[in-house]
């Protein structure tokens, strides 16, 4: 099991619940902006957010973003020590740094020291693109070995500066590489991880390639808090993640949709009811199964786990709920379904 750290008032690591987690993509010194990217996050159901401090301006920014997010927040900071330490001062929750690119042990050391001061974490964030040119030399280019030993060096720099509140990662476009390098770093210490598919792309490709990366390593038991990382509105990366954790039942959160693949038993319009009722219950937030099944000869019993549920017949459909007696329904199904997820919910 890993360590834990504090991130705000969320505990990392350490067995705790696995945090979800985003990047904002405005600009930070737009503060408005970002805050509306930031409250969009949170009511996706991201735990964490991370915002880019690139200059002066944007750790000015820090402080009225940290007063008024809804979560913790994340400041990705690369070169310039000095913005780590003010954003430090400005309230930010935890930092993403490379140890090796900020100037040395005695900044490392200062900035451990702020970190230490204001109770904020580190994020060592290595990938296969930026491990130092002798360790690609070493090894002969961004293998496993080679992320593990870049992180565990820089680790070293922050654990020499009596500084040990640290999350690693180790992020590859790579899948399989990705996988790999994080087996390997679970093996090899105990801090907790942040698991990503880097530059994974566009949603689609990118989130089955997320899904593949970061749930198999969650279901290895590996893992503390994910990033999926798609190109373009930051929103649907939430949404990804909580996909992932719910298919390994790590976290429930909203709807989980049973819907069959449909067959020529099929009695129903299977998929127009399951996108209806996805779109119309995406705003709740209780924890429930609701199946969609196309027929009722294998329907009620495939959909035994759902807590809710419709079963296509000859005539209509049967209305299923959990503990209860099935009961026929006809006339708009999705509609009776969907009435009785938010009657469950208090949503009537």
């Amino acid at each position: 099991m890993t360590r834990t750290v504090k991130v705000g008032n969320l505990p990392l690591g350490g067995g705790n619940p696995v945090l979800v987690q985003s990047m904002t993509n405005t600009d930070t010194r737009d503060t408005e902006a970002t805050l509306r990217q930031i409250r969009a996050l949170h009511d996706a159901g991201c735990d964490l957010v991370r915002v880019s401090v690139y200059d002066e301006a944007c750790a000015e920014a820090v402080r009225t973003l940290a007063d008024k997010s809804p979560v913790p927040l994340v400041a990705d900071i690369h070169f310039d020590y000095r913005l780590a330490i003010r954003a430090a001062e400005n309230g930010i929750a935890k930092l993403r740094i490379n140890p090796g690119n900020i100037g040395g042990e005695a900044r490392v050391r200062e900035l451990a020291d702020c970190a230490r001061a204001h109770g904020i974490p580190i994020r060592i964030g290595v990938n296969s693109g930026s491990a130092e040119k002798e360790l690609l030399e070493k090894y002969g280019g961004p293998t496993a070995e080679c992320l593990v030993e870049s992180a565990l060096n820089h680790a070293r720099m922050l654990e020499k500066a009596h500084f040990e509140d640290i999350v690693l990662s180790m992020k590859s476009s790579s899948v399989k590489l990705t996988i790999e390098a994080y087996r390997l770093a679970s093996r090899r210490c105990d801090y907790p991880l942040h698991l990503g598919v880097t530059e994974a792309g566009l949603p689609g490709q990118g989130t089955v390639k997320s899904a593949i990366g970061i749930g198999a390593l969650l279901a290895d038991g590996i893992g503390d808090t994910i990033r999926v990382s798609l190109s373009g509105d930051p929103v649907p990366e939430a949404g990804a993640a909580w996909d992932i954790l719910r298919a390994l039942d790590l976290r429930v959160r909203g709807v989980q949709l049973i819907a069959c693949p449909t067959c020529g038993r099929t009695c129903i319009p299977v998929e127009a009811i399951a996108r209806r009722v996805e779109k119309e219950l995406a705003d709740v937030t209780v924890p429930l199964k609701v199946a969609v099944m196309g027929c009722v000869v294998n329907g009620l019993g495939e959909g035994r786990e759902a807590d809710v549920g419709i079963a296509g017949g000859k005539s209509g459909g049967v209305l299923f709920v959990r503990g209860q007696e099935p009961r026929r329904v006809e006339g708009d199904l999705a509609e009776q379904l969907i009435a009785e997820v938010k009657k469950m919910v208090g949503q009537q």
